[in-house]
């Protein structure tokens, strides 16, 4: 059997597809170490894994890792070099030892890839977005204030660049560090289907579907539609939105369940509609099983796990690359983009898309290639091959 090691940041959208894999390949007898975060500790070893934690090493700057890689890509670069770093007397000692048949780590997690450089280990890029190319990168469109500060945060990484090369890491440049090509092995958490420009890929691109077990849930009588909003665990403090949601679906036939985070005080809704329940947290993958219509931020898990279950999305973005995964859902008519957050807006484009029979079909299509991507065992396989 092979040994595998796993990379990660701290970010549940990034590790959760990850879990059903290292399950799937410890089942198989393989043995795998993982190195992650404490937050994360208890899913891990719950599957057989070695957890090796990462969190003293974090750099002091990055209280919220994934906050800031959604809003300062130069942020992203110094964080992933001043990680790297820190790690790599511990990594590079520990791996040496280990002897592993390869390094799978998060697109994200770039120290995972660097170790994978340095120490000749073959590598293979897990993805939980959709897969990056130099033809895709162009479908994330930026914000003005999003370019300004990745011009301005240009000098900051080019330091970081220098101080990796004097570590011994093979960095020629930023691109160097971000951009996979067509050689590297690539395990991709959608469907080919759903995958923009997917032609521009090659077979080393495995699109193995959502990575999950599907939980089972009580079949219940639904009396009206049941709509499920909810804007992700990261940036999901606007209660702005949510208020508006209370007064949009307020005298509308239908269910609605709000998860809002645990930062958010309920309480400060007031009274809430009969047909409403609002919750800190909820068993989304239990819920979406339910659902006719989801109110998203277009974060690629919900997403995923939303089109798995052939729910139509009304989707609200709140940067670049949950605009990009909006977008794709918007060019397949399985959602429909909410300009405006005010309560008229969610009102108007709720009720149009729960009497548009055609949005739940075309969900329904894009779910048949998300459930036929194979998920955790396509994903296991595709590791196996490269060990072998």
């Amino acid at each position: 059997m092979s040994k595998m090691v796993f990379f990660n940041i701290p970010a549940y959208g990034h590790t959760n597809p990850t879990i059903s894999v290292v399950d799937e390949l410890v089942k198989r007898g393989h043995e795998v170490w993982y190195y992650s975060f404490y937050e994360f500790q208890e899913k891990i070893e719950n599957v057989g894994a070695k957890f090796i934690p990462c969190d003293d090493y974090l750099p002091e700057f990055t209280p919220d890792i994934e906050r800031k890689i959604g809003k300062d890509f130069a942020a992203l670069i110094e964080m992933t070099a001043d990680t790297t770093m820190n790690l790599d007397e511990k990594v590079c000692r520990e791996l040496k030892e280990f002897n592993p048949d390869c390094i799978v780590s998060d697109s994200i997690c770039i120290w995972g890839k660097l170790f994978a450089i340095k120490l000749d280990i073959p590598y293979i890029c897990s993805t939980t977005t959709f897969a990056m190319n130099k033809y895709t990168a162009k479908l994330m469109k930026q914000s003005p204030k999003e370019i300004f500060r990745m011009f301005m945060g240009i000098p900051r990484i080019n330091r970081k660049i220098k101080l990796l090369q004097k570590k011994g890491y093979k960095v020629k440049n930023i691109i160097n560090i971000i951009q996979n090509d067509n050689d590297t092995d690539t395990i991709v958490y959608t469907s080919r289907e759903f995958q923009p420009m997917v032609e521009t890929f090659s077979e080393k691109y495995a699109f193995v579907g959502p990575s999950f077990q599907v939980p089972e849930i009580k079949e219940t009588q639904k009396k009206y539609p049941l709509i499920y909003i909810s804007l992700g665990t990261v940036l999901n403090q606007n209660r702005d939105f949510y208020q508006n949601c209370i007064q949009a679906l307020s005298d509308v036939d239908c269910e609605v369940i709000m998860s809002v985070g645990d930062k958010t005080d309920i309480s400060r809704f007031g009274k809430l509609p009969d047909h409403f329940k609002v919750y800190t947290k909820v068993e989304q993958l239990k819920v979406l099983q339910q659902t006719d219509l989801f109110i998203t931020h277009c974060g690629m898990n919900s997403i995923s796990e939303s089109l798995y279950f052939g729910v139509p999305s009304i989707l609200f973005p709140l940067h670049s690359e949950q605009l990009m995964v909006a977008n794709r859902v918007a060019e397949l008519n399985a959602g429909k983009r909410l300009n405006s957050c005010t309560s008229n807006s969610i009102r108007e484009i709720v009720l149009e898309m729960l009497n548009d029979i055609s949005y739940k079909k075309n969900a329904e299509i894009i779910s048949k290639t998300l459930q036929q991507g194979g998920g955790p065992s396509a994903a296991a396989n595709k590791i196996e091959k490269v060990c072998s």
